[in-house]
């Protein structure tokens, strides 16, 4: 169905923390409606984001004793925006982690029993799902800074890769370093929260030429532009309930992805306590939560050159995402090495 989404900037409680770019310049600022207000200018000794985590809820304190109206700022439709905390963080990104999601995805790959039909796979399916849920473990893997890119910058596609795909996600921001957190203290360590959306070519997911090695979610998710982040950090404390939040994506104005990010497997505190019993995370990376139902797999239209997204999750604020063409030249390690490309998933041109 066709349907406009809401393109709300932050919610009416509090701030939101941002990064812009004025005249080529990169700063700082604390949001409040559609006025930016420079940090440096408020918090002596605070150059970029990251640099508030250190003594994150003091900072907090000071911000929220600001009268907007008492000092300069900028119109926000001035500004470029940026990914939020810079320096960018790395993504930890749980897989899977939307119930009714793998649930659509389990139907759609007929991934289950020979034979089966829809209504048995997707029963196949949940049980299969909520025994993972009660005593597996999340499925989470990494993405890079580099990938990342502001809500509203142009999304490229890949010269060697297809089916690219969306995938809007809640991200948790790390605001301290967590090893080894347990879950009843695992809230403690979130700063806030932000939008992602995270893009897939799906064609390079699957190693033909290795299938021993499985999926691939290096190449198929870390292309430059992959992961549209922002437009804010909006802190913790002004979002009343993380679970409750909904999520929506249009493409071209169509609805493809609405829901509520009370469906998940494993929850933010369970996927903080499993993402730090395996490695440390640093303030300022981003934990995204896995992705509702309706992405380009499931409707069978994937992300083509002059698309536009817009996507919002309520009090967040909302990206729109111009999808520009590949640029029809390969990279060298493909071009230079054309005839011996093996892989079937290699350069098509």
């Amino acid at each position: 169905m066709t349907e406009k989404i809401p393109t709300e900037t932050v919610g009416p409680k509090g701030f939101a923390l941002g990064s812009f770019e004025l005249a080529g310049a990169q700063f700082p600022g604390v949001v409040f409606g559609n006025a930016v207000v420079d940090l440096r200018s408020v918090l002596p000794g605070v150059g970029q984001i990251g640099d508030l985590f250190g003594s994150w809820e003091a900072h907090l304190d000071a911000l929220q004793a600001i009268d907007p109206a008492a000092v300069p700022a900028h119109p926000l439709q001035e500004l470029r925006v940026l990914p939020p905390v810079q320096p960018v963080g790395t993504f930890i990104a749980a897989g899977a982690n939307y119930r009714e999601h793998v649930l659509e995805i389990s139907v759609a790959h007929r991934l289950g029993a020979e034979g089966a039909n829809e209504s048995e796979l997707r029963a196949e399916a949940a049980a299969e799902t909520d025994e993972r849920r009660r005593v597996g473990d999340p499925y989470v893997w990494t993405g890079i800074p580099s990938a990342a890119c502001g809500a509203n910058d142009d999304l490229q596609l890949p010269d060697v890769g297809e089916n690219v795909d969306w995938e809007l996600e809640l991200g948790v921001v790390i605001g301290k370093a967590a090893h080894r957190v347990g879950v009843a203290e695992a809230m403690d360590y979130v700063a806030g929260y932000t939008i992602v959306n995270d893009i897939t070519a799906r064609t390079l997911v699957p190693r033909s030429d290795i299938a021993m090695m499985g999926t691939d979610w290096f190449r198929a998710k870390n292309q430059p532009t992959f992961f549209p982040t922002g437009p804010y950090l909006v802190p913790a404390r002004f979002v009343d309930d993380p679970a409750k939040l909904r999520i929506q994506l249009s493409l071209n104005g169509t609805l493809m992805q609405d829901a509520y990010t009370d469906d998940l497997l494993f929850g933010i505190p369970s996927l903080i306590a499993y993402a730090s019993s395996v490695a440390q995370l640093q303030p300022g990376d981003i934990l995204l939560t896995g992705s509702p139902p309706g992405n380009g797999s499931h409707w069978g239209r994937f992300l083509q050159g002059g698309d536009v997204m817009e996507a919002t999750i309520s009090g967040l604020g909302a990206q729109r995402t111009l999808v520009q063409a590949p640029s029809g030249k390969l990279p060298s390690w493909y071009a230079d090495r054309r005839p011996e490309v093996a892989a079937a998933d290699g350069p098509k041109q």
